[in-house]
Order: structure tokens, then C-alpha cells, then sequence
């Protein structure tokens, strides 16, 4: 049986239930002990639902010696001091994405880190599901031949139609880059390898929005920060990769991800969910292929990433969802604007090591 590892939760806002979901009820090797709110009835009621001991403050979970790992699943404006006062504490954390919202943040939570001896995960751990597992195995397997380049579009036209408090999707440390380009950047990390250098173009289309949702129906949001972002991807590897994420986009027909080798083609799914379809088109087959899933975990799958933090704490190797890597996406991320307002290349700095693929053959609930 899977030695356990003791979780506290901070933030019980929407996400949280899928990851209260899964790392209570689905990943053998963890304990959820305590979960905490800066609403405290919100922390209480979560607590309820899934069976956990402890609702407590973020001070007392903080303090909470039994507590190996923090989860943090605050909003992205409170990522940083939410990571750094787990890391002074001692602990591991593991938070929601980005890893920040400005390369200062993302680079104190990475040196704070490193001098208390502790480890650093970060959301998304979607690529851990079956469906880039899968593309992850037929590029290792040589199906495509080697890399040479890759196409990425996340186009949609904003939360304020159906989310429920949409205004921090368009503050600072928000917009579709920061969003969502950690899905599709951490996706094409994972199945290529580290970004050496980037350029692009990033506009802000509309000043203002206007909430249509419930509770905040009328509520006019100022935008603050670009809404439609594209770049250019020059990986360490020498492929060339395209990418667009948008906020001012009513429609589209462009793939999620595609990408393209000396022998054939892959069609990526969402990277922003776990499983399928997967589809290959090599260069001596007419037509394209559809190809079954290798790795389980094809189903919700978030807090994996957690799981595989907690397992190599207790095997002593690296985790996959690192710190190390959301750094990287986040200089990555950051850099299409620095690009755009410079009219320069901007070459990546942070390290970064692509992940090792999940084995082949876990049991649900399994990681190694």
C-alpha cells in the first residue's frame, strides 16, 4: 500500500471541488487533513462534504505540524503570498495556476523554496491525463519522426457571459495568456521540451466589459490587461511553434493543438482536459488515424500533480508538475507582451527539464 501524505487545503472557492474530489476520494497516497478559507463558512462546509477532519484559519493550518503539503488553490493575485507563507512554514506546496502573476513573484516562491529545502508543484497537471500521455508515448515511439513544429489556439470571448465573479480574468495576472496558455504551454513543454525563445503581438480589443452572469449582472469590469495575445515559440530542440490565445473571439475552427514531424502529424486533444481524441496522420497513410488511449486518467483528473508531489516526496525522485516548469510557462507567458511592446525577440531564461512520461499500466488511484 502507498505510504500517505498529509494535505491541507487553502482556498475552497470553485475549483476546489474536483480537487477535494479526487485527492479524497480517488489517490491512494494521500490524506486531506484540514482545509481553510478566508471565509470561513466556505472552509466549514467543504469539510462537510468530503469527510475532512479540520476546518480551520489559514494561520492554523499553516501552523499544523501534521501538514506535509499545501495546496493552494487561492486566486492568482494571492498564488505568491499564499506559496511563500507555506514555505516559511516548512511545507511543500502545490498550487493552481500560474505560479504567479509577474516574473519577481514566480522567482521569490522558487529561491524561498530552494533555501528551505522544500518543493514546489503547480497546476496544470492535466498533461499527466491519458490523452497527452498518449501523444507523449507516439513522439518518444518515433510515430511523427522529430519535432519541427507545433500550432496551439485558445479563442473564446471571455468568462463575464457565464462565470459567476469573472473581474479577475481581466485584472493583471489574468486575460487568456495567464488563463489559459499554462494548459497549452505546459502541454507542448511536456511534449517537446523546454522554449529557448519568444516573440509576439498583444492587444487589449475591448476597454471595458459588461457582466451578463448572475450575481453580478451589469457590473462593468475595466480590463487591465491584453486579451488577445499572439506568439511565436522557438524551443531549445530547434522546433517552431505557433500559439494564440484570445478573450475577443466569437468563433473558430482552428485545432487546440497540432503538431508536426519529419515522418508525420499529431492532433493533440484540450489540454485543458484529461483524455481524448488522439489522431495521427503519418507520411504513408492517406488518411488519419485514430489512436486508443495508452494511459488511464483519461477522466477529471486534477490534483494528479499533487498525487505525483507526494509520491516523490516518499520515492525520493522528481515530481512532473514542477515548480521548475510553471516558472519556465510563466516567463514564457510574460514574455509575448515584453515582446510586443519591444518589437524584440525575448529569450527565455529560466531552467527548465522536460518531465518524465507516467508509466505505463497504473491502476486508478496509482502513481508509481
Amino acid at each position: 500500500m502507498a505510504k500517505k501524505v498529509n494535505v491541507g487545503i487553502i482556498g475552497c472557492g470553485a475549483i476546489c471541488d474536483i480537487y477535494f474530489k479526487n485527492l479524497v476520494q480517488t489517490f491512494t497516497n494521500i490524506n486531506v487533513i484540514a482545509c481553510a478559507d478566508l471565509l470561513p463558512e466556505r472552509a466549514e462546509a467543504k469539510a462537510a462534504e468530503f469527510g475532512v477532519p479540520k476546518a480551520c484559519s489559514v494561520k492554523a493550518l499553516l501552523a499544523d505540524p501534521d501538514v506535509a503539503i499545501v495546496l493552494n488553490l487561492t486566486v492568482p493575485k494571492a498564488h505568491a503570498a499564499v506559496a511563500l507563507a507555506a514555505i516559511r512554514a516548512g511545507k511543500h506546496v502545490h498550487g493552481e495556476k500560474p505560479l504567479g502573476i509577474s516574473l519577481k513573484e514566480g522567482a521569490a516562491i522558487m529561491q524561498a523554496a530552494r533555501k528551505a529545502g522544500v518543493r514546489v508543484g503547480s497546476a496544470p497537471d492535466t498533461f499527466l491525463g491519458g490523452g497527452i500521455q498518449t501523444c507523449r508515448k507516439l513522439i518518444d515511439d518515433g510515430w511523427i519522426g522529430k519535432p519541427i513544429a507545433a500550432n496551439a489556439f485558445m479563442q473564446c470571448h471571455g468568462h463575464e457571459t457565464w462565470h459567476p465573479s469573472p473581474e479577475f480574468y481581466y485584472e493583471r495576472g489574468g486575460g487568456p495568456m495567464l488563463d489559459m496558455g499554462p494548459y497549452y504551454l505546459t502541454a507542448l513543454v511536456n511534449l517537446i521540451g523546454p522554449i529557448a525563445r519568444v516573440t509576439g503581438s498583444a492587444r487589449t480589443t475591448f476597454p471595458t466589459r459588461t457582466i451578463t452572469s448572475q450575481p453580478k449582472f451589469g457590473k462593468v469590469v475595466k480590463v487591465e490587461t491584453p486579451t488577445h495575445i499572439a506568439g511565436i515559440l522557438d524551443f531549445a530542440n530547434g522546433a517552431v511553434g505557433t500559439i494564440v490565445t484570445s478573450f475577443d473571439i466569437w468563433g473558430h475552427t482552428m485545432p487546440c493543438i497540432e503538431i508536426y514531424g519529419t515522418e508525420g502529424s499529431l492532433a493533440v486533444p484540450d489540454p485543458n482536459g484529461f483524455g481524448g481524441p488522439v489522431r495521427v496522420k503519418r507520411h504513408d497513410t492517406a488518411q488519419w488515424m485514430d489512436v486508443p488511449l495508452s494511459h488511464g486518467y483519461a477522466e477529471n483528473s486534477r490534483g494528479i500533480g499533487v498525487a505525483d508531489l507526494a509520491a516523490a516526496l516518499v520515492g525520493k525522485r522528481r515530481h512532473r508538475a514542477s515548480g521548475e516548469m510553471a516558472m519556465h510557462v510563466l516567463d514564457v507567458m510574460l514574455a509575448f507582451e515584453r515582446a510586443s511592446i519591444s518589437g524584440k525577440a525575448v529569450a527565455i531564461h529560466s531552467p527548465c527539464e522536460q518531465p518524465a512520461p507516467l508509466p505505463l499500466g497504473l491502476r486508478h488511484g496509482q502513481i508509481d
